[in-house]
């Protein structure tokens, strides 16, 4: 764990129950186009892997680790980091960081080679973490077909060891 201005915060698996507040997190990041709509149902989806940090008044953050099909030789063990995001009052306290580095870290006990994912924003903290902006077709051609051209996402990837 990291040391936030917040102090230390878990990051733990997100559960079912956890949907509602997840999604109440994430509500006004889809609103502000920084994220993709989901509805609550989305968070509960196995395919999914959420994690969060639990803050003061609820899910300080939370981040999605999805698994891909292979598309060999270009993306070996591929995944997706999607849903990042801080409630903005904790936002500068370290709690991406924090979920970030647990998020790479589920990714390499997975076996996950390659990391990929989008953003509106500058991109700032994926690239401190080894990421490197690419063009989307160079991305897994299943999930690049579903990125909305009009979003002006910059898409994100990163080899892991393995």
């Amino acid at each position: 764990m990291s040391r936030t201005g917040t102090g230390t915060l878990p990051v733990r698996p997100a559960t079912a129950a956890d949907a509602a507040a997840l999604f109440a997190l994430s509500e006004p990041s889809m609103d502000a186009g920084e994220l993709r709509r989901r509805r609550v149902a989305d968070y509960r989806a196995p395919r999914d892997r959420f994690l969060l940090v639990d803050g003061p008044a609820g899910p300080g953050g939370c981040v999605a680790l999805r698994l891909l099909a292979p598309e060999p030789p270009a993306h070996p063990a591929p995944a997706l980091l999607h849903n990042f995001c801080v409630r903005a009052g904790l936002r500068g306290a370290g709690l991406g960081s924090q979920l970030l580095e647990t998020l790479l870290a589920e990714a390499g006990r997975h076996g996950v080679r390659t990391l990929v994912t989008a953003s509106t924003g500058d991109g700032a903290l994926f690239r401190r973490y080894g990421f490197e902006e690419i063009p989307a077709g160079l991305a897994p051609r299943a999930w690049a077909a579903e990125l909305d051209p009009s979003r002006g996402s910059r898409v994100y990837l990163r080899t892991l060891a393995g």
